[in-house]
């Protein structure tokens, strides 16, 4: 399928490994060029080897609203101006309300909230002044429904679902579409870190009886990039074989 968007320029965020990885592979399949980051050097230079010649690797972290500003700047400095924001990134430590400190909120707000925030502030005006664009960012399904175990996670996605939906509202009537994507189990470096060994029990509260695999998933955000997208915006996608039993 010609999903309208060969020769647009990407910045996929965490897109060495996991599902930013999937995600950056599915848009250079339907002609995009991407810009994909990472902080393990010799991780992330592999990732866009194996991608090819439409992958750009910038060493960044964004887990800080500096490092997320500068990547998309200096995807923009190698690409042109960014048409797609895939704003992705890594998981805050496990822990419950028990166990996690007041003073560890702040990171994680900062992680998983306020660097796709930052994204996006040095994303949209590009978009805005061509008229066209697309944010996706990849959240989880404890936005719906919280994961025990996940207290920092839990709070900052939630925080930045409301922000994305502002957002959307706010800008579309520039061309610009907002949503977000909420994994499930996905058979991913994350996943094997939180549930090590066997994972039957955790296919057992997967309706479909399986891990979702990442490059299935990476067509669900390529798709959302597409021209036939263009009426979706604010909404937020579960990717969770039905795990999730919420009616919204």
């Amino acid at each position: 399928m010609d999903f309208g968007i060969s020769g647009k320029t990407a910045a996929v965020a965490g897109g060495s490994a996991g599902l930013g990885l999937a995600s950056a592979a599915a848009l250079i399949e339907a002609g995009v060029r991407v810009a994909i980051c990472g902080r393990n050097e010799a991780r992330l230079h592999a990732a866009a080897s194996a991608l090819g010649p439409q992958a750009v690797p910038i060493v960044a972290d964004v887990s800080t609203e500096l490092g997320a500003t500068d990547f998309v700047h200096q995807a923009a400095e190698l690409l042109g101006p960014i048409e797609i924001l895939v704003a992705n990134a890594g998981g805050p430590p496990p822990g419950n309300y028990a166990s996690t400190p007041l003073e560890a909120y702040r990171p994680a707000l900062e992680l998983n909230l306020l660097s796709t925030v930052a994204m996006c502030h040095a994303a949209t005006p590009a978009m805005i002044e061509a008229g066209w664009g697309r944010i996706v960012a990849i959240t989880s399904m404890s936005v719906r429904m919280p994961i025990p175990q996940l207290i920092l996670s839990n709070t900052a996605r939630a925080g930045l679902t409301g922000f994305l939906k502002t957002l959307a509202t706010e800008i579309a009537h520039h061309g610009i579409t907002v949503n977000s994507v909420q994994p499930g189990l996905h058979e991913t470096d994350r996943v094997a870190q939180l549930h090590p060994g066997d994972t039957t029990q955790l296919t057992a509260h997967i309706p479909t009886g399986v891990l979702g695999q990442p490059s299935d998933f990476g067509s669900v955000v390529a798709f959302l990039c597409s021209q036939q997208a263009k009426f979706i915006t604010g909404a937020a996608l579960p990717i969770d074989g039905g795990q999730c039993s919420g009616l919204q």
